[in-house]
């Protein structure tokens, strides 16, 4: 038996190709190196979705209907109570997903892709005592999730490294919550029992709560004297440095390097605290020159987790909070995967063995 079934083809999918040996990741027969330099995500949502759905519109019309999406599923909001804002982020907005229909057709699509980048910065508002700032339609998805979370426009910086992000983290092969997805999809549930199945998977540390614990190792280095001594410490435990490595890269991870461009682009726009990016690029650099030495006969680079972190926290966004934004991305992948399985048109249901004890046999 293959542990974690490593390796093991599931499913055959036009929708995206990792190729961890090459550090290349394909959405749909594009590079996600071109993607993150001329598209949107609603580009991205277009790619995905085109064919799945007889009536998708083109991009540029699939924008206003997210933004229009956006506003219908607002109003899921008013059955905010106290009591379920006690739950963490990601668990609310599960809460409210479960509210809406349990559709197939491209409305409910919409509906659903819009949901988490209405639902995040709301419920963020809710849980601070803010009143949730209801959204416009004329704007991509990436500024109004913003601007509903701040209740002012984004910069052009902000908006393009969120939208960066969002497109970033829509696909990624056969990942725990798009396979999670895609089995629900195979017994004809709705689109909307796939989301939440898939958001129960993406929520666990080892997926989607990754990113958090890479703030939780920035904050207790605290400064860049104790870099070395603090990542080498780790190390001689056992212990992973969080946002190094990956399970399928084993050179670049190309989500990182995207992510990377945007950091930047928000630093040189003075629109990031320069003292966490200073100590981020010298924990960034130690971390690397320690596990080469380490680990020399493995290649063990920066990835998408690091990044994503330091991106998210420069947005605005609280670490609680992160698994939800990186369900605002990903909620397109499973749609699509969602809407490949139903063409595939069979049951997912794999064997399992047994290894349990005998029953005794009759004297």
């Amino acid at each position: 038996m293959i542990s974690g079934l490593e390796d093991v083809v599931a499913a055959e999918t036009i929708l995206s190709d990792v190729d961890g040996q090459s550090g290349k990741l394909v959405i749909r027969g594009h590079f996600l190196d071109d993607l993150v330099c001329s598209a949107t995500y609603e580009d991205v949502l277009q790619v995905l979705w085109d064919g799945f759905f007889a009536d998708l519109s083109d991009s540029g019309r699939l924008t206003r209907q997210l933004g229009l999406a956006r506003q219908e599923v607002f109003a899921h909001l008013e059955a905010v109570d106290r009591r379920l804002l006690e739950h963490p982020n990601i668990d609310v907005v599960r809460a409210l997903v479960a509210r809406m229909d349990d559709g197939q057709d491209i409305s409910a699509a919409l509906r659903l892709a819009a949901a988490p980048a209405v639902f995040t910065p709301g419920i963020l508002r809710l849980q601070r005592g803010l009143a949730p700032i209801a959204p416009d339609a004329s704007l991509g998805q990436a500024a109004d999730m913003l601007r509903m979370l701040h209740n002012k426009v984004p910069t052009m910086e902000q908006r393009s490294a969120l939208d960066r992000y969002l497109m970033t983290v829509s696909d990624h092969g056969l990942n725990a919550s798009t396979f999670t997805a895609r089995v629900v999809a195979s017994t004809r549930a709705g689109l909307t029992s796939v989301v939440l199945a898939a958001m129960s998977a993406l929520k666990g540390p080892l997926h989607g709560g990754a990113p958090g614990p890479v703030l939780d190792m920035l904050d207790d280095i605290g400064n860049a004297e104790r870099a070395k001594e603090w990542l080498q410490s780790a190390l001689d435990r056992g212990e992973r440095l969080m946002g190094f490595g990956h399970r399928v890269y084993r050179v670049r991870d190309p989500r990182a390097d995207a992510l990377k461009t945007s950091l930047q682009a928000l630093v040189n726009a003075g629109q990031v605290d320069e003292r966490r990016m200073r100590l981020a690029q010298i924990v960034e650099k130690t971390a690397l020159e320690l596990l080469a030495r380490k680990k020399p006969d493995r290649a063990l680079q920066t990835n998408v987790e690091f990044n994503t972190a330091l991106l998210l926290e420069a947005l605005g966004f609280p670490r609680e909070a992160f698994t939800s934004v990186f369900a605002a991305g990903r909620v397109g992948g499973w749609i699509a995967h969602a809407r490949e399985q139903l063409r595939a048109g069979r049951l997912i249901r794999p064997q399992s063995r047994y290894v349990g004890p005998q029953p005794a046999t009759p004297a």
